[in-house]
């Protein structure tokens, strides 16, 4: 989708946001689909679309929740067919991730997205691997992949996604959830986010964005979870508040996909600078660019015009991500120190 029209920040600043080193930790790849993309494995694939167009495609993301985009976010998937598909999808992502700074990222992938339309599980994980390796040749991006359950199906389904993905275990570090948060409660999960736990594997899940504060506590206290992806909801209950401060869990926060998604109204209105001042690890994230407006820098310059948001606090947003990442902790060091040499200009 069109970026954000950035003429009313200023170049140095712009540059700044742009030279500190991030991870993402929160980006659906299959939601970095670009409408131009789309198209073309569409045609390479012989899909015919229900769209005339890119531009009559993206007239469609006109979201009113999180169920009006899931809806056409699967649709989009079903494009995806090769093990090319995932590989271009992930490497035309790291292009742009490269640009915006970001030297780590953690890819979200739904395999039962994919399997069930018939597509392997090899050719989901391997693509996507493929593409992993490649990011740290061409682009000097450390990548992992965390493999996703649609927590709108069955944990039973669950179980069966985590077994037949077993056999690539090397290829992914972590299991979320996300899908559809109302009416699907962590605690639904809570015997297979159990095994991944056994099998060594990192845990986050979605909660917080539609659903209530409560869904935060039973991810944390049920399914484990390392990280709340999303969470922004936690201000509606001071003592959450409290206990992600003390504990110091990481909230992936994607504005720009709250905005579409009608969980504030604009990013003025955003909650950012209250979860930083509650001393919350917050960082930023593009959650699924393609259908959302922006991608990672996007999102960083969305909300260093809209807030009151200083050059100490994008230093600590950086941090933050850099901090709450999966990585091993010689790459994380390194990261961070390149981050204070960015921050003191030096």
């Amino acid at each position: 989708m069109t970026p954000l029209a950035r003429s009313s920040l200023p170049t140095v600043a712009e540059a700044f946001l742009r030279s500190l080193p991030k991870a993402e930790l929160h980006i659906h790849i299959e939601g970095a689909l670009e409408p131009g993309a789309l198209f073309e494995m569409a045609r390479r694939n012989g899909i015919d679309l229900p769209y005339a167009s890119v531009e009559a495609l993206r007239a469609a993301y006109a979201f009113t929740d999180l169920q009006s985009f899931l809806d056409i976010y699967y649709a989009g998937a079903a494009v995806l067919r090769t093990e090319v598909d995932f590989f271009d999808l992930a490497m035309a992502y790291f292009e742009r991730a490269a640009a915006d700074g970001v030297v780590r990222a953690e890819l979200f992938f739904d395999p039962q997205t994919h399997t069930a339309r018939g597509v392997a599980m090899g050719t989901v994980i391997e693509g996507l691997a493929r593409a992993c390796r490649e990011a740290g040749a061409r682009h000097g991006i450390s990548a992992d992949l965390i493999l996703c359950f649609l927590r709108h199906l069955s944990e039973e389904e669950a179980f069966q996604t985590l077994e037949q993905a077993l056999p690539y275990r090397g290829r992914f570090i972590g299991v979320g959830l996300d899908s559809s948060e109302r009416g699907h409660p962590p605690e639904k999960f809570a015997r297979v986010f159990a095994r991944a736990g056994e099998l060594g594997l990192h845990r986050v899940a979605h909660a917080g964005e539609e659903g209530p504060p409560a869904y935060i506590e039973s991810a944390l206290d049920v399914l484990r979870a390392e990280r709340i992806d999303h969470g922004v909801r936690c201000t509606e209950s001071p003592d959450l508040v409290r206990r992600l401060a003390a504990a110091g869990t990481p909230l992936t926060v994607c504005p720009l996909s709250n905005v579409k998604l009608c969980v504030f109204p604009d990013l003025a209105s955003h909650n950012l600078p209250a979860l930083l001042a509650a001393g919350l690890k917050v960082n930023l994230n593009s959650d699924d660019p393609a259908y959302f407006g922006g991608y990672l820098l996007d999102n960083w310059l969305g909300c260093f015009e809209a807030l009151p948001l200083t050059r100490a606090d994008a230093v600590t947003l950086a941090r933050n991500s850099l901090e709450a990442s999966f990585a091993p902790a010689a790459e994380r060091q390194a990261w961070l120190a390149q981050l204070d040499m960015a921050a003191t200009g030096r």
